[in-house]
């Protein structure tokens, strides 16, 4: 069934801020795929860069230039790698990726010293004047989330994976009958926030096995993309590249 999606989103255009740059998804690749920064698979990572960036554009997420500037430059790397080395050269060429890896390594730095002073700043706020308040207790009872699974906050291409693999595993479609998905954001928005109200938390995994149609999976991650955008919701898990969860604030 082929399914025209046109008005999948109800003329809904979603103008959400990238939060994270091209550096961050680099980043953030490299540690998916367990990468030694100096020693990039250019064409690997070139090619999931790529893909992150198709996902942003079949949501009609607003790409920043500087994502574009980095997959041209990803491109530009890996054409320069392709090309035959100079053999009657007296100086050692720089290899073409080493640009990319200071820059890397720079910016890593600076977020990892970011992050610190972002972690002391909460620890300082979890100093309450009465001694017997129990901070961590509080919060896994409000949240509904076990001593064992505290969570963390995610990155924005924590999400994007976990969309690529709702898609991927997403009903094929193998005939050529067209109808229209009629279903909107704001529907899917309020879905949210029902199924928030009954249940502490919602597994991602599980709210995406739920939705049969690609249409449908795509207008409920732009959902939730605006749901996070207005401070309603956040998403969670407890470790790395494990389940998301989404909880309402």
């Amino acid at each position: 069934m082929l399914t025209d999606t046109t008005q999948k989103k109800d003329n809904y255009k979603i103008q959400l801020p990238i939060f994270e740059g091209p550096l961050d998804l680099l980043l953030y690749l490299i540690k998916k795929e367990e990468i030694n920064i100096y020693d990039i698979p250019i064409a690997k990572i070139t090619k999931q860069y790529l893909e992150t960036i198709e996902l942003m554009k079949e949501l009609d997420l607003e790409i920043a230039g500087e994502f574009i500037l980095m997959a041209a430059t990803l491109i530009q790397i890996k054409v320069r790698m392709l090309l035959p080395k100079e053999i009657d050269t007296t100086e050692e060429e720089e290899d073409p990726r080493a640009e990319l890896v200071r820059k890397l390594l720079d910016y890593k730095r600076f977020k990892e010293v970011a992050e610190s002073l972002t972690s002391i700043e909460e620890r300082q706020r979890r100093y309450f004047p009465h001694s017997n308040f129990d901070w961590a207790k509080s919060y896994t009872q409000v949240q509904g989330v076990s001593n064992e699974e505290l969570l963390k906050d995610i990155s924005l291409f924590d999400l994007f994976k976990a969309f690529k693999i709702a898609l991927d595993n997403a009903p094929k479609v193998t005939t050529h009958e067209v109808h229209t998905i009629n279903i909107t954001v704001d529907e899917q928005i309020d879905f949210l926030i029902n199924e928030l109200e009954i249940k502490k938390r919602l597994a991602f995994s599980d709210l995406m096995e739920k939705l049969n149609e690609r249409a449908v999976i795509i207008v409920t991650f732009i959902a939730i993309l605006e749901l996070i955008k207005n401070h309603k919701i956040i998403v969670q898990q407890a470790e790395s590249f494990g389940e998301l969860w989404i909880i309402k604030r």
